[in-house]
């Protein structure tokens, strides 16, 4: 059963159109906005959904990301009413912790009282602007269904759900003192293969030249010209190959290519990032975790959603570089490249981080945790 329009906004829209005032919005307004209209309002229409879907033929398990808001008012349900839930951590971990800033203000982890002090002002600051309209909504929506206040910030959700299986290794998190009891770290899960044939020029990836790899992902590319143009423009005289996948998007729609420069729509990662010295990306997860996976060092410009915090962990990690704009200038990305692709410190990390990956198996785990639940579910529905 899919979910009706009210209770699934899809990413590849422009928000902009769909949401007119949101184009004038900066800063906490913006994300205040977002937290509200994306994510928030359509939770009710979610839990509905579900609950309709349960309560005609019984959900074994109901695996959800983060973001998907009618995961909080589902576990307000007792564990026999609701099936078991179990959220698959696609951007980092969102669940607020004494040891760390309020998700989406990129700031790393800073140690001891200062650093919990620090953090405790800003989770009451961000409390009061960024989430104070959408606590009120949740906590209408949650009285409405259990009589009973939400009692929980709005993003810490997940500490209800039966699992958490983050697709990260420890070592790309920050450390949580009061992480719950039901986080799992998973690893990467493998990459997705594509079914177009690869491009005529996939011989030029002999090993004569560093590769470089850069992509806008396959959902913020609607414009090249936040990081695919400039990073054109800073290599295009550095002797490295440019290889850049639109995600989807016509070839025609990127700016003209220099000399050192190939493109496709689509490529596959699990043959190109073994091939790829460094990887320019602005910020998505799944990629990032990929090219870690393989060792590559990384460059992550900044922008919406969760990207502030990827590129924060990619800094904070060792594995690469990370810039604060969603835009950079052209100068700057061919110094941070260069930096990634000399930089032992740099390319040590990464090794490392694959290393560590190479022990996880993301999809094992998954597999482990819906299997587990899944079987308790059907005990527990037969009585035995």
């Amino acid at each position: 059963m899919a979910l009706p329009p009210d209770a699934d906004l899809d990413d590849r829209q422009d928000f902009n159109e769909t949401f007119p005032e949101r184009a004038a919005l900066r800063g906490p307004r913006a994300a205040a906005h977002d937290i509200e209209h994306v994510f928030v309002r359509p939770g009710r229409p979610q839990h509905d959904a579900v609950m309709e879907l349960h309560a005609a033929e019984p959900v074994d398990v109901l695996l959800t990301d983060p973001a998907f808001l009618g995961g909080a008012l589902l576990a307000g349900h007792p564990a026999g009413v609701r099936p078991p839930l179990v959220v698959g951590g696609v951007f980092p971990l969102m669940i607020s912790s004494r040891d760390t800033a309020p998700f989406s203000m990129g700031l790393p982890p800073v140690r001891g009282p200062l650093g919990r002090l620090r953090n405790a002002a800003l989770a009451a600051l961000v409390d009061r602007t960024v989430f104070a309209r959408s606590r009120e909504i949740v906590d209408d929506m949650y009285r409405d269904l259990h009589g009973r206040p939400f009692d929980t910030p709005v993003f810490d959700w997940p500490r209800h759900a039966d699992a958490i299986v983050q697709f990260t290794v420890p070592e790309f998190e920050y450390p949580r003192s009061d992480a719950p009891a039901n986080l799992r770290f998973a690893g990467a899960l493998p990459a997705s293969g594509t079914a177009a044939p690869l491009p005529d020029w996939w011989g030029d990836l002999d090993g004569s030249r560093p590769v470089v790899h850069v992509t806008q992902g396959t959902i913020a590319n609607k414009d090249f010209g936040q990081l695919v143009a400039p990073a054109l423009e800073a290599l295009a005289d550095e002797d490295v190959l440019v290889v850049v996948a639109t995600g989807g998007r016509p070839l025609d729609t990127l700016p003209p290519l220099p000399g050192n420069a190939r493109a496709a729509e689509l490529l596959p990662y699990d043959e190109l990032l073994p091939r790829t010295d460094a990887y320019v990306t602005n910020g998505g997860y799944g990629g990032v975790q990929l090219a870690m996976r393989y060792g590559v060092p990384i460059v992550a410009t900044g922008g919406h959603e969760d990207k502030p915090e990827v590129g924060a962990r990619v800094a904070w990690s060792g594995v690469g570089v990370r810039f604060r704009a969603e835009r950079v200038a052209p100068r700057a990305l061919r110094r941070a490249v260069r930096r990634v692709l000399s930089d032992s410190a740099i390319r040590t990390a990464s090794r490392a981080m694959a290393a560590r990956m190479a022990e996880s198996d993301g999809m094992r785990v998954l597999t482990e945790v819906l299997d587990g639940l899944s079987a308790a579910q059907r005990t527990t529905r037969s009585g035995r």
